[in-house]
């Protein structure tokens, strides 16, 4: 992408109203723009960063087992009256009356939805297990939306939803998702520690949020430090197979939101020098809720001995577009974003220091036909901003690599490579460059 046929419109002041800095940098950057309070257009550039996290999070729902599919924004308000949350959700609920005087509402969440969708095809034992999901725009109307993406009112969500036959069947289920979500943070490059949590609304008797420790988090957590140190399972972890000792090794140690907290238990629990009191983001939550929905909503299945009984469900919602802010919120500077490269809006960025100057356009074409052919996704500037500029653009928007070519680097055979994590610079040939950024892998 050349930036000048870009979409790019960046701020060089701070709006006012940015409360945290993943707010500041996304308006800033040109990510995003508000329509009305807690409701946002995708920019391009958020919009690329948005759909990456987006893939990152439809792989590993697909590793660990899970069926995508598609439901509708709006909902027939008679699948909540069947469960008996229609009247029971509150003000945050969108209700809608249709031109027919049927009375619709925009989807804060799916269980009901779910649940009739695998009523209507799913009748025996043989059917189950099953683990659904969707990737779908949410409204929530919140009574004080802030934070930007942080606490919108309209948001994007992958909501997962698992059927299985009895309790023992759906924790298994609950392991897979437990373990996929581990993986899908890391992936994001980000350190997220699953925490028992309150099941809120969704209902339920198990329930676990998964936390990114932040100085802007909207509520305190307390754990053992020991989880932030532990690894993720790793793509290579079999979902077949028994999960329990993965799940054990997390929840054996103590953390918890504040909702759930227990300071005498946290004391007993976890040596001194381990405990660990911080702000938290939540970016993930499950729950096991077993025939909350399915007993009401009539989704039985025949079990083996010829009877009809509810199934046994859980939920388990990943913040997509949240995310985009936790990962600014862990990875920034004074400059601007620092994306890891999984998710970054541009693999390489290029800076031509001299547009109109044969040789330096030349060099700069060459490179980018070079990281174009080798899946790099580079931003070539052929802008006419000056260099001080061009330099705080790509620092602001966060690309993790900036090649940068000049007329004077080009008479001495170089040019100059900048990695954004570390601000690191070093000069080499142009083929070196080439060849270091086309070898370089994602999370380096």
């Amino acid at each position: 992408m050349r930036l000048s046929r870009f979409f790019l419109p960046v701020l060089k002041e701070t709006p006012a109203d940015a409360q945290i800095v993943s707010h500041r940098l996304m308006l800033r950057a040109g990510m995003i723009r508000q329509e009305a309070a807690g409701i946002y257009s995708w920019l391009p550039l958020g919009f690329r960063v948005l759909k990456k996290i987006e893939q990152i999070v439809r792989e590993e729902q697909d590793r660990a087992g899970a069926i995508e599919l598609l439901m509708p924004t709006l909902q027939p308000a008679d699948l909540w009256r069947e469960s008996g949350r229609y009247e029971d959700y509150g003000k945050e609920m969108l209700r809608i009356v249709d031109r027919h005087e049927r009375d619709l509402l925009y989807g804060p969440t799916n269980e009901e939805m779910i649940t009739a969708i695998f009523r209507s095809y799913c009748r025996s034992y043989k059917d189950l297990p099953k683990i659904l999901y969707h990737i779908q725009w949410k409204f929530r109307d919140e009574i004080r939306p802030r934070f930007g993406v942080m606490r919108g009112r309209e948001f994007l969500m992958k909501d997962s939803y698992s059927f299985d036959l009895d309790e023992a069947s759906a924790r298994r289920a609950y392991n897979r998702m437990f373990v996929a979500y581990l993986n899908t943070f890391d992936r994001l490059g980000l350190k997220a520690v699953p925490m028992r949590a309150d099941t809120g609304p969704i209902g339920g008797d198990l329930s676990h949020e998964f936390i990114i420790l932040a100085e802007t988090g909207e509520s305190e957590v307390f754990c053992d430090s020991a989880l932030v140190d532990m690894g993720a399972p790793g793509l290579d972890v079999d979902f077949d197979g028994d999960l329990q000792p993965l799940v054990d090794a997390r929840t054996s140690l103590y953390a918890a939101t504040e909702e759930m907290h227990e300071a005498e238990r946290f004391a007993a629990e976890v040596p001194e020098e381990r405990r660990l009191s911080a702000r938290g983001i939540e970016v993930g939550h499950i729950f096991y809720f077993g025939t909350k929905y399915s007993a009401p909503l009539g989704a039985n299945v025949t079990h083996p001995d010829g009877k009809d009984r509810p199934v046994h469900m859980g939920s388990y919602g990943v913040g997509v577009s949240r995310l985009l802010g936790a990962i600014i919120e862990a990875h920034h500077d004074e400059a601007g974003c620092i994306w890891p490269e999984s998710v970054a809006p541009f693999g390489v960025g290029i800076i031509n220091l001299k547009p109109g100057d044969a040789d330096t356009d030349a060099a700069c074409q060459s490179a980018y036909d070079a990281l174009v052919k080798a899946g790099k996704d580079p931003l070539l500037d052929d802008t006419h901003e000056r260099p001080g500029g061009k330099f705080a653009t790509m620092d602001l928007i966060g690309v993790p690599w900036q090649l940068i070519t000049g007329p004077r680097g080009l008479k001495e055979g170089k040019v100059e490579i900048k990695r954004r994590a570390t601000g690191e610079r070093f000069e080499v040939s142009l083929e070196s460059a080439l060849s270091q950024l086309t070898a370089d892998q994602a999370g380096k």
